[in-house]
């Protein structure tokens, strides 16, 4: 078998996967529900909402770190995920040997302890005061509550990564850069394996605010699960959801030489940058059909090799259109025929760690021949022509994918990835 692709570089494998959503814990029980069209998005129960225009979400409630704070949270989801993959590609748990690529969302401070400190403070100073109780507590655990790599540091230490860990945080595309970041590595030389994690348990009242501010959030709380819409005509916005995803990167060569099941490969990656707008895409879509033109030339591959398109489909009704404006550039009259589907119908939008999520789905889609719906696509949008394999599964014979991560602040990620070396 060839291992390595058309520009010399090494091939580069996946050998385990991991997720958790609000769906469930692992691939198995989330496979299940997201083939069945169920949802995970349901009332917030974590903290108040009353005189909140939003009051549903995807949160991971059944986990003990949901009732301790984002850092806990997002530290425990992406440490299962690692866990299952981890296992899944037969490693070593506590000697891993390549480097972690870790997306994560910033860090603040917990209510709880902000209250608490700001309760032990000298509030005569403002702001300045709850800095000055947190030097004075002292306290381990709040300092790497604070600490944007200390998640990173604590799943190096367990799963005995090499080298430095990375954490990244690119918006929406965390996920998909972390992956990005573990596939280039493997093909400089720099490591025959690699960990790529995305995980957000970051749906706290200030995110769900802020993002309210924005007028980015669905507004429809009276049947959450009906809330996310994508690429329907009366999609008002996203839901904000928790979850993480994880790849065992691995260079083909390697995953063979040890007789590791490969359960698919990352043929390309692209991404672009774009300078509209804090949180806008720009509307002609430039830098989103940039990514994808990248991520294919990047994979050796043309546009009539692509099978299926997972999309970033987050509901809100300006990225929707962006999507099939930047898609149907690409693909032209074909993209008609092309599925698309977005997972976000039932998971909701997991910030840093949608890419991850979605690539593990994409990986599965193609294994199991089954496309995952869009779920809540009742009402078309006759500007948005496409096949968005509403409502229903549908079996496919799937070798290709397409998982499409444009984010906030300009950061657009694509992957692609194939069900074998091809």
């Amino acid at each position: 078998m060839r291992t390595t692709d058309s520009f010399g570089r090494p091939l580069v494998a996946v050998t385990g996967m991991g997720v958790v959503t609000s769906l469930g814990q692992g691939k198995r029980e989330n496979w299940t529900a997201l083939t069945s069209g169920r949802s995970g998005i349901h009332p917030i129960t974590r903290f108040p909402t009353d005189h909140l225009a939003t009051t549903i979400a995807g949160t991971v409630d059944f986990l003990p770190e949901s009732s301790q704070g984002a850092s806990a949270l997002t530290f425990a989801l992406a440490d299962l995920a690692a866990e299952e993959a981890v296992a899944e590609a037969g490693v070593s748990r506590g000697d891993f040997g390549g480097p972690l690529f870790l997306a994560a969302p910033p860090v603040e401070l917990d209510w709880h302890n902000r209250l608490r400190l700001y309760a032990q403070s000298d509030r005569s100073n403002g702001w300045r005061s709850l800095i000055e109780a947190a030097r004075k507590a002292r306290e381990e655990a709040l300092f790497d509550e604070a600490q944007f790599a200390a998640i990173a540091d604590r799943l190096a230490e367990k799963y005995g990564t090499r080298g430095l860990p990375i954490t990244l945080s690119t918006a929406c595309a965390s996920g998909a850069t972390a992956i990005q970041l573990g596939t280039e590595a493997i093909r400089r030389g720099e490591c025959d394996r690699a960990l790529a994690i995305g995980a957000d348990g970051s749906a706290t009242a200030e995110a769900l605010i802020r993002f309210s501010l924005l007028s980015a959030l669905s507004t429809q709380n009276e049947r959450p699960e009906k809330a996310s819409k994508p690429f329907s005509k009366d999609r008002d916005g996203f839901v904000l959801a928790e979850g993480s995803g994880a790849l065992v990167l691995e260079s083909l060569e390697s995953a063979l030489a040890r007789g590791a099941e490969v359960l698919g490969i990352v043929r390309g990656c692209g991404e672009k940058a774009d300078d509209f707008h804090r949180t806008r895409s720009k509307p002609d879509g430039s830098p989103a059909i940039s990514a994808v033109y990248a991520a294919l030339k990047d994979a050796g591959m043309s546009e009539e090799e692509i099978d299926y398109v997972n999309a970033h489909g987050t509901s809100t009704p300006e990225n929707d259109k962006m999507e099939h404006l930047s898609l149907s550039t690409v693909f032209g009259e074909r993209m008609r025929e092309i599925p698309i589907s977005s997972n976000k119908s039932m998971i909701g939008h997991t910030l840093s760690a949608a890419g991850a999520v979605e690539a593990v789905f994409s990986l599965m889609t193609m294994r199991e021949g089954v496309i995952p719906p869009t779920i809540n696509y009742e009402n078309p949008d006759p500007a948005i022509d496409l096949d968005v394999v509403p409502n229903r599964k549908r079996e496919a014979d799937v070798a290709t994918v397409i998982s499409n991560s444009f984010g906030f602040g300009g950061q657009n990620t694509c992957l692609v990835m194939a069900r074998e070396a091809g």
